[in-house]
């Protein structure tokens, strides 16, 4: 079954674009369209889909309004933010409040794609760029007294968080560790308990802030 894909941006040449370029591949099936934030809502309701890219900056109900309703209502469909703004309070107010990931309309058709399959499968995409200031306004906000030293991970933990910090997916990591799909989920949950995290995004902004991304 292809991704079914709803795009919400006020700006009709952009969302042609983006349409045209997504029809190209079989994978993906652009189900709909929405002019703004409301009406991105109303079709999200009606369509179902897998995955929406959502404006940031949109007349009447703004793209992070309508990215919390969406996730409020449907759970398992991926938001994916897809704006010109670099701001980081931008980027981690989305992902504070349900945002798949966070992406800039000046990335790649090729990075774009992939992006939408990683979020569909349940994984957070982030712009790389945006990537060092997601981590000074997460230093701020981690309780590092309540994190255990990195010591207590095992060896195979620390490859996972590397791979992380990396920006890699479950099937990328288990390719590189020579290990089984669900082992990489077994290490990722360990490692969340293990430092007292919440999420794979955390868990490579930790590892950045800690040097193991250069490991």
């Amino acid at each position: 079954m292809p991704i079914k894909i709803l795009l919400v941006d006020d700006h009709t040449l952009f969302r042609s674009g983006v349409r045209l370029l997504l029809q190209r591949n079989r994978e993906f099936e652009v189900v709909g369209e929405a002019v703004d934030g409301l009406d991105g809502v109303k079709r999200a309701k009606q369509l179902r889909p897998d995955v929406v890219l959502m404006d940031l900056n949109m007349p009447g109900l703004s793209g992070l309004e309508a990215m919390q309703l969406i996730v409020e209502d449907l759970p398992d469909t991926a938001v994916l933010m897809l704006t010109v703004s670099e701001e980081a309070e931008d980027l981690t107010t989305a992902l504070k409040n349900g945002a798949r990931g966070y992406l800039l309309k000046n990335i790649e058709a090729d990075y774009l794609t992939q992006a939408i399959r990683r979020a569909a499968a349940g994984e957070p995409v982030i712009a790389e760029s945006m990537t060092a200031k997601l981590v000074s306004q997460f230093r701020s906000g981690l309780n590092q007294s309540s994190v255990p030293k990195k010591e207590k991970l095992t060896p195979r933990e620390r490859e996972t968080m590397v791979c992380l910090a990396r920006g890699e997916s479950n099937k990328e990591i288990a390719r590189n560790l020579d290990v089984a799909e669900s082992t990489v989920k077994i290490h990722v949950q360990n490692i969340l308990k293990k430092l007292n995290l919440t999420s794979r995004v955390q868990i490579a902004v930790y590892a950045v802030e800690h040097g193991m991304d250069k490991n």
